[in-house]
């Protein structure tokens, strides 16, 4: 006697489950913490300035914030304030900071420790917000070459460090520079990007696809959301 063979299940088969999303490289662009001079004066690559103490409690901000997050690496602009900046995120992680001068500030040349209020009022200033692709400090960087710089700087380091999240210390301007790129705005609009103090922007690098901005200026919540540990 043979056996009897089994009805085919009327059950359709589970879905199969979506594929995962390709794992990137996340660039963490962590603007340094108040100055005694922030907003009053362009310091520009003067040595000497250092944190005040309320850009000392924000870089402790930004390390806890990152506390959750498996960093790889951190990288810092030799300037002592993004470096006292990165510090605590550092110690936390257990990593040492890395110099990189593609992480630096602008080279504001003649202009240099030139009081806000004083710059402002001169004629160039409009083309500084209006026009800064056609603008060169004097004796100094252009706007074109800051925004190159930071960004070859930034392709770099995601490829040294390909799947993992690096933290990179620097400044107000090239950030914005590095931000504006990778949202393809054109660096004639860069001003109208708003980088804070202790600020974080997270920048998302997936082989093959066009980078994705996925935070900009954030100064509160925690970072978990974007890459676990």
């Amino acid at each position: 006697m043979t056996a009897a063979t089994p009805e085919p299940s009327s059950e359709p088969s589970p879905p199969a489950p979506p594929p995962a999303p390709p794992s990137g490289t996340l660039l963490l662009l962590v603007r340094h913490g108040v100055t005694p001079t922030t907003g009053k004066v362009l310091p520009g690559r003067a040595p000497g300035l250092h944190l005040s103490d309320g850009g000392r409690a924000q870089a402790e901000r930004v390390a806890e914030r990152l506390a959750d997050v498996a960093v790889e690496a951190v990288y810092s602009s030799p300037l002592e304030r993004a470096r006292e900046t990165a510090e605590p995120t550092a110690v936390r992680a257990g990593l040492d900071v890395k110099h990189d001068d593609g992480l630096l500030e602008c080279d504001f040349g003649d202009w240099t420790g030139a009081a806000l209020a004083d710059v402002a009022g001169l004629p160039e200033w409009k083309t500084v917000q209006h026009s800064p692709s056609t603008f060169r400090f004097p004796n100094g960087e252009s706007f074109t070459e800051m925004q190159d710089r930071i960004v070859g700087s930034l392709e770099a380091l995601r490829t040294a460090h390909a799947g993992g999240v690096v933290v990179c210390f620097s400044h107000a301007d090239p950030i914005k520079a590095a931000v504006a790129h990778a949202l393809g705005t054109p660096l004639d609009l860069f001003q109208r990007i708003v980088i804070s103090p202790g600020s974080v922007s997270a920048i998302s690098f997936v082989e093959g696809q066009a980078p994705a901005v996925l935070m900009v200026n954030s100064t509160s919540e925690p970072l978990s959301g974007l890459r676990g540990p």
